[in-house]
C-alpha cells in the first residue's frame, strides 16, 4: 500500500518522546519552518487562484470555501475575516464544512468521508463563484465530491492539496501543490501541512484584496471600523492617505458612514456623492481614484466638457 506524502514518518521522530522538551520543540518549530517552504514554490498557482477569486468577485459571483477537519478549519478562518479586513460583503462568501461548522470543540472525524454530504453542499455553488477547496492528503470524500460538483455546475475551483498528483487536482481549475514534508506527529496535518495551507490561503486572498483595490500603500482602505481599534486605524489611514490632521480626517469618515476610501476623497475636498461616484467609475481603486483628482479636489474633467 502508498503511504502519502502527510501520513509517512518524519526521520526526526524518532525518540521523540523521550527528549527533553526544548528539544522537542525545537524538532516541532523545525518541521513547520521546512513545511512553509513548500508555499514558495507554489507562487504562481496562489497567483492564479488569486486571480480567480478577485474575478468572481469583480463578476458578482461569490468564493466558496470547503474543507473537512483542520483543513477546513484553515480556510473557513480565511473567508470569515474578508468581511471585516477588506470589505467584502458577507453574503459574496459561502462556508462548507463536512459536518458543519463546529460551534464547541466537538469535531466528528467520520464526516470527511460523506461525499454524499459534498455533493449535496456544493448544489448551492453557482455558475461565476470561485470555490477553494482544502484537504491536506488529497482525497478526502467530502471536499472532492465539493470541487467535483462545483465544477460541473460551472464554478471555477481552486484546489489545495499537500501531495503531489492529489486526487482531488483533477476537478481543479487551479491546483495548487503544498508538498510538504512528512509531520513529525505523523498524519498530524493541523501541523507542517496546515501551516503551509494557511500561509497560501492568506497569500491568495491578500493579493485578491489588493487586485480589487482593498489595500493602498500596505493600508487596508477597505476595512470595516466596527470597534475602536479599527476606527483609529482608518482615521489614521485617511490622515496619511489624504494628507489631513486626524480631526479633519474624523470628520471625513463621519460623513462616509465610516468607509475608509470615500472618506480619503472626502477629505480632498469631494462632496460625499461625488467620492462616491468618482470611486464607482474607477472600480473602487483608490489609487485610480486619486489620480483623477486635481489638487483642489475637483476630479479632472471628462472628455467633451
Amino acid at each position: 500500500m502508498d503511504i502519502s506524502g502527510t501520513e509517512r514518518l518524519h526521520p526526526l521522530a524518532e525518540g521523540l518522546d523521550a527528549l527533553p522538551g526544548a528539544e522537542i520543540l525545537r524538532r516541532l518549530l523545525s518541521a513547520q519552518a521546512s513545511a512553509l517552504g513548500a508555499v514558495g514554490r507554489a507562487l504562481p498557482k496562489i497567483d492564479a487562484g488569486a486571480e480567480a477569486m478577485a474575478a468572481a468577485i469583480r463578476g458578482g459571483g461569490r468564493l466558496v470555501y470547503a474543507g473537512a477537519g483542520s483543513s477546513a478549519l484553515m480556510a473557513n478562518a480565511d473567508g470569515m475575516e474578508l468581511p471585516g479586513t477588506y470589505g467584502i460583503a458577507p453574503e459574496r462568501i459561502l462556508l462548507l464544512m463536512a459536518g458543519g461548522l463546529p460551534r464547541d470543540a466537538h469535531m466528528p472525524g467520520d464526516t470527511e468521508d460523506d461525499a454524499d454530504d459534498g455533493a449535496r453542499a456544493a448544489e448551492a455553488v453557482r455558475a461565476g463563484d470561485t470555490v477553494i477547496a482544502v484537504t491536506a492528503s488529497g482525497r478526502t470524500p467530502y471536499p472532492v465530491a465539493v470541487a467535483r460538483v462545483a465544477r460541473a455546475r460551472g464554478a471555477t475551483v481552486v484546489a489545495i492539496a499537500n501531495n503531489e498528483g492529489a486526487e482531488i487536482f483533477d476537478h481543479a481549475d487551479v491546483a495548487i501543490c503544498l508538498p510538504t514534508p512528512p509531520e513529525i506527529i505523523a498524519g498530524s496535518t493541523r501541523m507542517g501541512a496546515g501551516s503551509a495551507q494557511k500561509a497560501a490561503l492568506n497569500l491568495m486572498s491578500t493579493l485578491m484584496a489588493i487586485r480589487l483595490g482593498a489595500v493602498h500603500d500596505g493600508m487596508m482602505v477597505g476595512l470595516v471600523a466596527d470597534n475602536d481599534k479599527l476606527r483609529d486605524r482608518a482615521r489614521g489611514m485617511v490622515a496619511a492617505i489624504a494628507g489631513v490632521a486626524p480631526e479633519a480626517a474624523g470628520a471625513a469618515l463621519a460623513a462616509s458612514a465610516g468607509a475608509v476610501k470615500p472618506a480619503v476623497l472626502i477629505a480632498r475636498g469631494l462632496a460625499p456623492g461625488a467620492a462616491d461616484d468618482l470611486l464607482a467609475a474607477s472600480g473602487g481603486n483608490l489609487r485610480a481614484a486619486l489620480a483623477e483628482l486635481q489638487p483642489t479636489g475637483q476630479s479632472r474633467p471628462t472628455k467633451g466638457d
